[in-house]
């Protein structure tokens, strides 16, 4: 294959490719631009194209600061334009050990952060229709508590909604965090067993030496220290009703032969007790593990795995939700400014892009606890990127802290003037065309007044 092919296949690519590309040379010198970053700046690549960067002031900036340190920058929030939000990520090009140019790659998501304004501001008047709705009529959807539009969580919703009104055992899986006991409490709400107890037991959190009578209880005196009287356990308190059996990956063996006992016979005996208990219970697991795989290990039984997983629901993590986050803000927010007594803050866009494409390994837990520190911590109601915690900020295109950029009016005001030029050279790390136009001077007179005011060049 020619030179001039791979050029022809190179540029079809890169032009079928719906982020803006930028490719640059050492020099800063722009090789390619594909025609979305045409479409996104209204910039033709004739216009563009063989000229430097550095003479157009959005991503010049990071490619500028790439070009210098030779390090790649990974999703930095950029509005290149009023009404136009811009995730760039930006990597040097390195052959034979030597940097031959750099490549930006720009993702377009205005669409996704004016969806996301548009459902905050929807669902904080549906939000308010429904607390009045609530206060008139108490609701009777028993999954009212699960909030979500996405298809990911709709289809678990929907397959909990049928299996509810059943006895069947249910597994119900999915990370830590995504809402596994809210489903269960649902699940229960929704069966003929409502009014009954609904008894939950963390399976990874007990001991395993009193694992047994935490669950069967146990007989008076059936061991030192225990009440005279005995105590019933978990299957005895959930009678009649649901138990919900919490990271049953973390069940020990010996008591997994015991809980399948009790499934199949429907009876169980207490510690030390010879007489046996009889129970009508409905019984719901959850788990974050992948219980096949601990089958596999040989570290539970593959007989109580087919036992549990007559129906499985799967309750998708939060980064698979993504469309659901600016809902899930607003519901939070509200919930937890009425319970501190605080008004319910407005949240930036550049919060809102930057929540929606984090990774949340917390899921939705994760996101509820941060949502509570900003509303705790945050005294004029306006939630801003500095107010995130700093594992969850991305990089700004314009470096870490907005400073004011204009030149003051007043020409005798020399220590503005001169701090003004030191945040716009610290804004565009030192490129000094792109400090002049945000300055809005020239360049002549930004190297002018930096020789005045004793600023390095």
């Amino acid at each position: 294959m020619s030179w001039q092919h791979a050029e022809t296949i190179l540029n079809t690519l890169l032009d079928m490719i719906s982020e803006a590309i930028t490719i640059v040379n050492p020099d800063g010198t722009v090789l390619h631009w594909n025609r979305a970053a045409e479409q996104l700046y209204d910039i033709p690549a004739a216009d563009i194209v063989g000229k430097n960067i550095s003479d157009f002031g959005w991503n010049s900036l990071m490619i500028s600061r790439m070009l210098e340190e030779g390090q790649p920058i990974q999703e930095a929030y950029h509005e290149p334009r009023p009404g136009t939000y811009v995730l760039v990520n930006t990597s040097p090009i390195y052959q034979n050990g030597y940097m031959i140019g750099a490549i930006s790659c720009e993702q377009d998501v205005t669409k996704l952060v004016r969806l996301g304004n548009e459902l905050f501001s929807t669902t904080s008047q549906l939000h308010t229709l429904e607390e009045k709705m609530s206060q008139l009529t108490p609701t009777q959807d028993p999954f009212h508590r699960i909030k979500g539009n996405g298809p990911a969580i709709l289809q678990a919703i929907q397959v909990a909604r049928r299996v509810a009104p059943t006895d069947a055992t249910v597994l119900i899986t999915g990370e830590s965090g995504v809402g596994k006991e809210l489903f269960a409490h649902a699940i229960h709400h929704g069966s003929g067993r409502a009014d009954q107890p609904f008894v939950a037991i963390n399976c990874g959190a007990i001991p395993a030496s009193l694992f047994e009578s935490e669950l069967f209880g146990y007989k008076g005196g059936a061991f030192t220290g225990a009440d005279r009287t005995g105590k019933p356990g978990k299957l005895e308190l959930a009678h009649k009703g649901t138990l919900f059996l919490d990271e049953i990956g973390e069940l020990p063996l010996d008591m997994q032969v015991k809980l399948l006992r009790v499934l199949q016979e429907k009876q169980f005996y207490r510690v030390g007790g010879t007489e046996p208990v009889h129970v009508d219970i409905r019984i719901i697991a959850a788990t974050n593990r992948i219980l096949e795989e601990r089958v596999a290990a040989g570290a539970f039984r593959e007989d109580l795995f087919y036992r549990l997983n007559v129906v499985s629901i799967e309750v998708p993590p939060l980064r698979d939700r993504v469309e659901d986050i600016p809902e899930l803000i607003q519901l939070f927010a509200r919930e937890i400014a009425v319970q501190y007594g605080k008004p319910v803050p407005h949240f930036s866009p550049e919060v809102i892009v930057t929540l929606m494409n984090y990774n949340w390994p917390g899921n939705i837990r994760q996101l509820r606890n941060m949502i509570e520190r900003l509303v705790i911590l945050t005294d004029d109601g306006q939630i801003r990127r500095e107010h995130l915690p700093t594992t969850v900020q991305v990089p700004r295109l314009h470096g870490e802290t907005p400073l004011p950029l204009t030149l003051p009016g007043d020409e005798n005001d020399a220590g503005s003037e001169c701090q003004a030029i030191q945040n716009a050279l610290r804004t565009t790390y030192g490129n000094k065309s792109a400090a002049a136009k945000l300055l809005g001077i020239s360049r002549g007179t930004l190297y002018n007044k930096m020789k005045k005011y004793g600023l390095k060049e």
